[in-house]
């Protein structure tokens, strides 16, 4: 079994499920922990792990997208489709990287992080202050991104599949009354 088809089918079409999933979920998992700390600490391990799984789904998809693009007759539709693929790659590593981010700064408790004396608390606790609002920016800018082109790619996507592939009236009368 190759990843360019499955029992027949072009794989494409199957991983791309999982991009579409995992990548907004990713996000949204990404956003939460890094707005809301014992959040992330609840998820644990699972946010970074849910953004690799998510990570590794894009460039699957993108290869086996690039081996459908060679079997099905090109036109503009499809060059745009993969074009916009090629891009998703880069958000999808900026979620990985802040889900271990915020992943590696909720690990403990922020009372267990600061050290004796009250200066040293201080300071401490102003610097992960700073830490989570610049990771909650960058969480929401790079989720917001790598939704938007998720969306994007999946629309185009649609459009270079369907654009002649079905009609705009029904064919027949099959018991429907839609």
């Amino acid at each position: 079994m190759s990843l360019n088809v499955v029992n027949g089918l072009p794989a494409h079409v199957l991983i791309v499920h999982f991009v579409v999933v995992l990548v907004p979920l990713s996000a949204l998992a990404v956003v939460v922990g890094a707005i809301w700390p014992s959040a992330a600490r609840r998820m644990g391990v699972v946010l970074p792990l849910l953004a690799l799984v998510a990570l590794v789904s894009v460039p699957l998809a993108t290869d086996a997208g690039e081996w459908l693009e060679k079997h099905v007759d090109s036109n503009a539709l499809v060059r745009r489709h993969t074009e916009l693929g090629d891009g998703l790659l880069f958000w999808a590593v900026g979620l990985f990287v802040l889900a271990t981010v915020v992943w590696w700064t909720t690990r403990r408790p922020a009372a267990a992080e600061a050290a004796p004396g009250e200066r040293t608390r201080s300071a401490a606790s102003r610097s992960a202050l700073v830490i989570r609002i610049v990771a909650a920016v960058l969480a929401v800018g790079v989720a917001a991104g790598a939704v938007v082109d998720v969306y994007r790619i999946g629309e185009s996507g649609a459009k270079a599949a369907w654009h002649d592939g079905f009609s705009k009236t029904a064919t027949s009368d099959r018991g429907g009354n839609d």
